[in-house]
């Protein structure tokens, strides 16, 4: 991989940025809060929206946290990215949303009140359900205005991952964004359907999704190697004038996973940690009864990276509890 795109045309002047119905000046940077909707008591909810516009003209990027409103750690990854960048060192314009799903934040859920995931609600509808107007707005407002996002989530009902991008990986691209983000691991990931990136990339939008840590707290390592990363992908992108270090050490590349789930219902005791290599048929976990009798062992799937955890020590039969990549796939 080259250190950053080359034959990049002579910088241009910006001219000013439109978002939301404001103009940003070059050089500018500008916080406003579009509305989404009342709640019941007639309070808004907003979009909360900061813009970095550059001095000169160069790509537009977004990074966007929260469209899952209890994984947070994305918030503060936007906070400390905000604090550190100022657009006198941008070339071309930085679009930050820190808590795009404001509803499920104050309510510290996944979901919106209408129980719809945001994530599977894109490209959204003017006139659809909650979750598919915030949608609609999120497309309209942010990422039609892009030609890359970074997406921030963590991990999902009581699961924890280790730091990995996900994301198209057989796109030249992304691949190589990817790498310039240097996590621990970058994991090939097909498209869902009603995903924030598979709406993107059905403009042409290249999306890079950030997942690490848990839940409901802040997991300070997964901030940093987040913070770290979008640092690096802006640099990549000849996004910032003071171009930043890339990872010496390349991640390591999955393209197949799965997770070992529970053969009985009981008590797990797991004995491997996010990061483990692990080998083809290795003793990973224990599941048994109250008093440790009955036991099921959970074993490694073959040869692989410990990409994700459950935390809940507590299994029904069929839960998930080690999310194994293979490695050298």
């Amino acid at each position: 991989m080259d250190a950053r795109h080359t034959n990049q045309p002579s910088p241009q002047p910006s001219r000013s940025f439109v978002i939301g119905g404001q103009y940003v000046g070059p050089g500018n940077r500008l916080r406003l809060e579009i509305p989404v909707a009342r709640l019941p008591t007639g309070t808004y909810i907003t979009l909360p929206i900061e813009v970095l516009h550059g001095p000169v003209e160069g790509p537009t990027a977004w990074v966007s946290a929260a469209v899952h409103g209890d994984e947070l750690n994305g918030v503060e990854i936007a906070r400390m990215l905000l604090e550190k960048l100022t657009p006198s060192k941008l070339i071309g314009t930085l679009i930050v949303v820190p808590m795009v799903n404001g509803f499920g934040v104050i309510n510290q859920s996944r979901y919106l009140p209408d129980r719809r995931d945001l994530n599977r609600s894109f490209p959204g509808s003017k006139t659809g359900s909650l979750a598919s107007r915030l949608a609609k707005l999120m497309m309209t407002e942010v990422v039609s205005r892009c030609q890359y996002g970074i997406d921030l989530h963590t991990g999902s009902n009581l699961r924890t991952n280790l730091p990995q991008i996900r994301g198209d990986m057989d796109d030249e691209e992304t691949y190589e964004c990817a790498l310039a983000f240097g996590p621990p691991a970058i994991v090939h990931s097909d498209l869902r359907d009603g995903s924030l990136r598979a709406a993107a990339n059905a403009k042409g939008i290249k999306v890079l999704l950030y997942e690490a840590g848990e839940p409901n707290r802040f997991n300070h390592d997964s901030i940093r190697v987040g913070v770290n990363g979008v640092m690096r992908v802006l640099s990549f992108l000849n996004m910032l004038k003071t171009p930043v270090k890339l990872p010496k050490r390349a991640p390591k590349m999955i393209r197949e996973s799965t997770w070992v789930r529970a053969k009985r219902s009981g008590i797990v005791r797991l004995l491997v940690e996010l990061g483990d290599e692990v080998h083809d048929g290795q003793q990973i976990g224990i599941i048994a009864d109250v008093f440790g009798t009955e036991p099921k062992y959970l074993k490694a799937p073959y040869d692989g990276l410990v990409i994700g955890l459950s935390n809940n020590p507590i299994a029904h039969q069929g839960d998930g509890l080690v999310h194994v990549g293979r490695l050298g796939s």
